[in-house]
């Protein structure tokens, strides 16, 4: 008679303790002002519409609701009305004050253009490559937009690195986006990408693309930080896509966040990067599934690269130097980007003459060329520093030459060194006489000029004024008498002829 009112007693105190403990996440997610834009792009115009942005966007929306997030859905937008989203949300965060998280999901098309990625509404019509940057959404605008606003964290993720089908740049444009780094923004910045720089991502075949899908999932686990979720995105798609896919993402963050935090959740330990040789030490009697997973994970070059010295196993090998060669690359094209540089692209080229980046590094290294000169101060001021050697002259033999690792970020290296490209020497100029000096004016009147020489008395000679008179008088007399007699005759200017 008991045992139902027992197990009725069990199942009740089950249920209560999970009624609290999610009463206690909510109550953490709401401690702060949340507020999301997710975007979901599937209806394009000109291009085949995309089956997963859609679902992508609903299940994103469902999953921020229920962490507390207010969310704003806009689906198949324009480009203006993109922008306008954007702009809208802007405004909604400023309003909510500086203790506001701010998350923005993306599901669509996004390209890169000379390095720069762009999210394409469904009203682009691209037939050239100068047509993205006029009808698509730079991120970078984007980024800009959300750190204008005062905001204790900003959170960035694109699902948007689908197959290019936009024949027009497909083959010059280079494959995938390229990298953003979340610390050239402000602090407190996380952007996630659902595939490594330079790749493509997969739509997928289920309801949700793989990366969705995935974060849908990883999210949700009360008390587990938003870097350790996308660990576990990573592994995830990464199996579902038998390897082709790995998301990526950039941190500036200074502080721990949880979708659905849970009770008395520790702060998350931040170490810095490891080492080539403390990847190794840590991959050291682990099986080649585990020491691949935990690679993933971390997805960084050290790892990668500790890896690939460690094991040989497929095909889990052939996979890691695939995305470890890519990775490089993409650094470099990253490096050579931000130089902004002849020689910079230069380097690249040499360095992957036949990447897919390669036709746009020529086309930029053009375009730097044919760019007006412009004298470099600083640059002139150190040739003549302590004799050294100007930079138009050739290294010395043996001496190393610049290289991609080399040149500054963010900043643009020196250009050509051949003599030719030296602008010439400019001749000294004399200089001018000093003015003449500026009279102050007398009250009594102008000065008078100083008394010359008594004037010189020219005695003339009475023969030569006597010859001059008769010449005159000729002269005068013969105009006289033409006007008299009404001929065509007479005195007539000097150069017209008598």
């Amino acid at each position: 008679m008991f045992g139902p009112v027992i197990r009725f007693g069990i199942l009740s105190l089950q249920g209560f303790a999970v009624a609290a403990i999610t009463c206690l996440s909510a109550s953490f997610a709401f401690a702060e002002s949340r507020v999301a834009l997710v975007i979901g792009q599937s209806a394009y115009r000109t291009v085949t519409a995309l089956p997963n942005p859609a679902n992508d966007a609903t299940a994103m929306s469902g999953l921020l609701t229920s962490a507390g997030f207010e969310v704003t859905t806009v689906r198949d937008v324009s480009q203006n009305e993109l922008r306008q989203a954007v702009g809208d949300f802007a405004a909604k965060i400023a309003g909510k004050g500086p203790d506001t998280v701010a998350l923005v999901f993306y599901a669509g098309h996004g390209v890169q253009i000379d390095g720069e990625n762009f999210l394409m509404p469904v009203d682009v019509n691209v037939q050239r490559e100068a047509d993205v940057p006029l009808q698509a959404v730079r991120l970078n605008d984007v980024m800009n937009t959300l750190t204008s606003v005062p905001t204790k964290l900003r959170i960035v993720m694109l699902d948007a690195c689908r197959n290019d089908p936009f024949d027009a740049i497909n083959k010059t444009a280079g494959r995938g986006l390229a990298m953003f780094d979340a610390k050239a923004n402000a602090a407190g910045s996380f952007i996630s990408y659902s595939t490594s720089p330079g790749a493509e991502a997969e739509d997928g075949k289920g309801a949700s693309s793989p990366y969705t899908g995935a974060l849908v999932v990883s999210a949700r686990d009360p008390g587990v930080s938003i870097e350790e979720a996308f660990k576990r995105v990573r592994v995830a798609v990464n199996k579902e896509t038998e390897g082709r896919q790995i998301p990526w993402e950039s941190s500036s963050l200074t502080t721990d966040f949880y979708f659905f935090p849970g009770p008395a959740q520790p702060a998350a330990k931040r170490t810095a990067t490891r080492s080539v040789s403390e990847w190794r030490t840590a991959f050291q009697g682990k099986p080649v599934a585990d020491a691949y997973d935990l690679a993933i994970a971390d997805d960084s070059i050290e790892a990668y690269e500790a890896f690939t010295g460690l094991y040989s196993e497929a095909p889990f090998v052939t996979r890691v130097r695939s995305v470890l060669d890519r990775r490089r690359e993409m650094v470099a094209w990253s490096v050579a980007v931000n130089a902004n540089s002849v020689d910079a692209f230069g380097l690249f080229l040499a360095s992957y003459p036949s990447s897919d980046l390669a036709a746009t590094a020529r086309k930029l290294q053009d375009r730097l060329r044919n760019r007006p000169q412009q004298a470099n101060p600083l640059a002139a001021n150190a040739n003549t520093q302590g004799g050294g050697q100007n930079a138009s002259s050739p290294a010395a033999p043996g001496t190393p030459g610049p290289t991609l690792a080399s040149l500054p970020s963010g900043t643009a290296a020196a250009g050509p060194t051949c003599p030719c490209s030296q602008p010439p020497k400019e001749k000294k100029r004399a200089e001018p006489p000093p003015p003449p000096k500026k009279r102050v004016a007398d009250p009594r009147g102008p000065p008078r000029p100083p008394p010359g020489p008594p004037p010189r008395i020219v005695r003339s000679d009475p023969n030569a004024d006597a010859a001059a008179a008769a010449a005159a008088g000729a002269i005068i007399g013969g105009a006289i008498l033409g006007g008299a007699l009404g001929g065509g005759g007479g005195y007539r200017p000097r150069g017209h002829g008598y």
